[in-house]
């Protein structure tokens, strides 16, 4: 026979809580419940997304440096949709076949054929980062979520104590009798908001500094290679 365990953790009765707590603690620990569900299913989210970006920016790097032409890469780069990077060189690389079709029907003297030259690295390098700037934006998308969590958490759980607490004096006042056992477990019932908001923040402030600062790398590898890509097609198809 299995022996009944109660819902306690140490002399804490997680029952006893909840069935003693107002309509406004419940409601604070039901936000705070809510919120950290979410914010512990856009962590494992994020670090998906952000583990295979890593894994796949190195596949297109490597491919990129040993390969020997922009078509193939291209063709290589279309399969790895999760590296920010191989979507800002398939940005630069549809730019750069565009410009190229456009020079083989136009034709023009030296002067127009500079300003050409001069113009296209211009459209290439604006598409660069214009891709950039949208894999950014898309890395960062609903992060700012796991920071705001991690800001306000805390206070609402303060709040929720805060209403237990004075629920408890007030109890504690009209019953006349303010002994150590009295005030001491609604007091300490109240403070288990509190918890629970530290409970949702902490994680979300942990994934949030983590997430920001991969980002960050992401961001400037992406300006690093749309310079070395820039420095390549100006050797190469603007000489």
């Amino acid at each position: 026979m299995i022996p009944h365990l109660p819902l306690a953790f140490g002399a804490m009765n997680y029952v006893e809580i909840i069935r003693d707590a107002s309509f406004i603690e419940l409601a604070v620990l039901l936000l705070l419940m809510a919120v950290s569900v979410a914010s512990w299913a856009l962590i494992a989210m994020k670090a998906t997304q952000l583990s295979r970006a890593r894994a796949q920016s190195l596949t297109f790097l490597d491919t990129f440096w040993k390969a020997s032409r922009l078509e193939a890469i291209y063709q290589s780069a279309q399969k790895l949709e999760g590296s920010p990077l191989s979507k800002v060189f398939c940005a630069g690389y549809e730019e750069l076949s565009k410009l190229a079709q456009t020079g083989n029907k136009e034709g023009g003297g030296a002067e127009d054929a500079m300003s050409a030259k001069l113009g296209g690295i211009e459209n290439v390098e604006r598409a660069l980062n214009r891709a950039a700037t949208a894999q950014i934006t898309e890395l960062e998308n609903r992060v700012s979520f796991l920071g705001t969590v991690g800001a306000a958490s805390p206070f609402v759980g303060l709040f929720g104590t805060v209403i237990g607490i004075l629920g408890a004096f007030n109890n504690i006042a009209e019953q006349g009798n303010a002994t150590l056992a009295t005030v001491a477990a609604p007091v300490g019932n109240a403070l288990f908001a509190t918890a629970a908001g530290l409970f949702a923040a902490i994680p979300a402030v942990v994934a949030y500094n983590s997430f920001v600062s991969r980002i960050k790398v992401f961001d400037t590898e992406m300006s690093n290679f749309s310079a070395d890509f820039l420095n390549i097609i100006k050797r190469h198809f603007f000489r």
